[in-house]
């Protein structure tokens, strides 16, 4: 029993069945049918048969070169046919079925076309069978055949047509995808590495670049110079005529920097208003005079923006380093950096080369403000600690606070870590002010239980304290003088901390873990360092860069490195934490990309 095609019921014959014939069968009797044969009878008949299962969509062609014009017609801009299946006679006088079919296979438009082949020549004649087949005949059907028998073979070569069709829009869909993938992973590469405003290299392409040069001027003997330019003021159109003004500023300094562009020259913009000039090749004068020259061409352009018209201009730091002596790029760049602070003290827009005694000059007019200072308040509880919330995401809960410092200063104000903590590095202060966060943590922890409840506390750890043989001692003395439990700490290394000795860095976290407490690698991925570190050290939590979450929402680069975080730490078994969330929309993403955590304004300020 066979299922009528008009009805879905089970009849005589052999037709096909479907899974949902009531949509399949729709969609079939839209395809577009092309019926040829020279007898108009004949040609009536089977486009009667055709219309009784349901085909509507039916052109007859009275001849092979009819059916060919058909054919010709039906192709589109697309190089596609509209007509799906020919019905098509053998025996005709002008052209016949065998040579019409060769002609369609011949055309790639056409080649496709499911050709089915209708004969009134004896049954099973096998020349015919094989001639036909011969021909690029999908199927034969010899006369006198029943309607249904027709309806089956033209219902079963429209299936092979959509099958062949679909599979065939997936292949180009999937060729499509394959080339936007490709585009996306370049256009990914280059925005890894270049400044979105100006197109010029990024600080962090800067730094790759300048180390392989570094080894390459050591190995070839020859210098290496590098220009870095802090524009003078810029601050002022910035907050005068908004950041519009300022962003067209920066790219008429680029379009600038790029005339002096050349082999062996490289750009970059390594901040908001900052640029540098990598010059292989280039001895210390040569990069001295460029950098005049570049200053005097900013100091000569005008701005203008509403009415107002402003001069730019730029202090400039050279630093050279000489051929076949070792060192390393991230030196370099420091010096320039230096030489560039020093233009600027001696009174902006001028150039400066650097000198030993400029690195140590400005570090120690830095320190002699805070030694002092620093030191009062750990004697004179000068610190204040602020708390800022860590959310678990799969229920909104707060389950940590990050302890934060802060120096009050005489008048009440506080000063935030970034101007002193430099100081205290240099001064050997950190492990005696870790010390002091982790005391007075600890007694709040314990002053507090029915408030705190089972709160855990993150706080911050310098490279100089794990250096520091008596930290652990010091933790163990402090948690079991407090009553305090360690897996209520959790202690944060920064990506940026000073580790001389890994081994012993990663031994005393080791010992911080044996006494309940917690690890977490901080602003994970900001560089090389974080994946070594990950490697050597016991670690719970990798609390990922704020640097790639600020602009989260709308930066593809910083979608796929977090994504690729999150797949490391899920591969590692370490749970994620989100920094620097500043809104719902950076929210639904962490909490889409499968971060355990997260903190930021959005979720909560440090509180005091």
């Amino acid at each position: 029993m066979a299922t009528d095609i008009r009805t879905g019921r089970k009849g005589q014959g052999g037709g096909p069945s479907s899974g949902s014939p009531g949509d399949e069968l729709a969609e079939l009797h839209r395809m577009r049918l092309l019926v040829v044969d020279d007898v108009p009878t004949n040609l009536a008949l089977l486009r009667a048969q055709l219309a009784s299962g349901g085909f509507t969509n039916v052109t007859a062609a009275a001849g092979g070169h009819d059916a060919l014009d058909v054919l010709e017609r039906s192709i589109g801009p697309d190089e596609r046919s509209s007509v799906d299946a020919v019905v098509l006679d053998i025996k005709m006088p002008d052209l016949d079925g065998y040579a019409v079919c060769r002609r369609m296979r011949e055309e790639p438009a056409l080649a496709d076309i499911p050709v089915v082949m209708v004969t009134g020549y004896d049954r099973w004649q096998e020349e015919t069978i094989h001639a036909a087949y011969e021909a690029g005949a999908t199927d034969i059907l010899f006369k006198p055949f029943r309607t249904a028998e027709l309806i089956n073979r033209v219902v079963t070569a429209l299936k092979l047509k959509r099958e062949r069709d679909l599979r065939r829009q997936r292949e180009r869909e999937l060729e499509a995808e394959l080339a936007e993938r490709r585009v996306m992973e370049a256009r990914l590469q280059y925005l890894v590495g270049h400044d979105d405003l100006t197109g010029l290299a990024n600080r962090r392409r800067l730094e790759q670049i300048l180390e392989v040069a570094s080894l390459n001027a050591q190995a070839s003997g020859q210098p290496l110079s590098l220009l870095y330019l802090d524009l003078d003021r810029f601050k002022l159109i910035n907050d005068r005529e908004g950041h519009g003004a300022g962003d067209r500023s920066l790219i008429l300094v680029a379009n600038t920097l790029r005339k002096h562009a050349g082999p062996g020259t490289h750009l970059a913009r390594i901040s908001a208003d900052e640029f540098a000039l990598l010059l292989e090749g280039a001895d210390r004068e040569r990069a001295r005079r460029l950098a005049e020259t570049i200053r005097a061409e900013l100091e000569s352009l005008r701005y203008e923006s509403r009415g107002r018209r402003y001069t730019l201009s730029a202090s400039i730091g050279v630093a050279t380093m000489e051929g076949g002596v070792a060192g390393r790029g991230a030196e370099l760049l420091a010096q320039a950096d230096q030489a560039c602070y020093s233009a600027k003290r001696e009174g902006r827009n001028r150039v400066h080369v650097y000198a030993e005694t400029d690195g140590a000059l400005a570090d120690m007019e830095h320190d002699s403000r805070w030694g002092e200072r620093l030191r009062r308040a750990l004697e004179a509880g000068g610190l204040v600690l602020a708390f800022q919330p860590v959310v678990r995401l799969r229920d909104h809960a707060v389950t940590h606070y990050e302890v934060l410092v802060r120096l009050r200063e005489d008048d009440g104000s506080l000063v935030l870590p970034g101007e002193f903590l430099p100081a205290a590095e240099r001064l050997g202060l950190m492990p005696e002010l870790d010390r002091e966060v982790v005391r007075r943590t600890l007694e709040l922890i314990a002053r507090l239980p029915e408030r705190l409840g089972t709160l855990g506390f993150n706080v911050n750890l310098s490279g100089h304290t794990l250096h520091d043989s008596a930290f652990v001692d010091f933790v163990r003395e402090a948690l079991s003088r407090s009553g305090v439990p360690g897996r209520r700490i959790t202690f944060e290394l920064t990506e940026t901390a000073a580790i001389a000795d890994p081994e012993r860095a990663g031994e005393a976290l080791g010992q911080l873990r044996a006494l309940g407490c917690r690890v977490a690698l901080d602003d994970f991925g900001s560089g090389f360092s974080t994946y070594t570190y990950l490697k050597r050290f016991p670690v719970d939590y990798l609390k990922i860069d704020g640097g790639f979450i600020q602009q989260l929402a709308w930066d593809s680069v910083d979608q796929a490195l977090v994504r690729s975080i999150v797949e490391i730490a899920r591969a590692l078994e370490k749970e994620t934490v989100a920094e620097f969330v500043g809104d719902e929309e950076t929210l639904e993403l962490v909490r889409r990309y499968g971060i355990h955590y997260a903190q930021g304004y959005h979720l909560g300020r440090p509180v005091l």
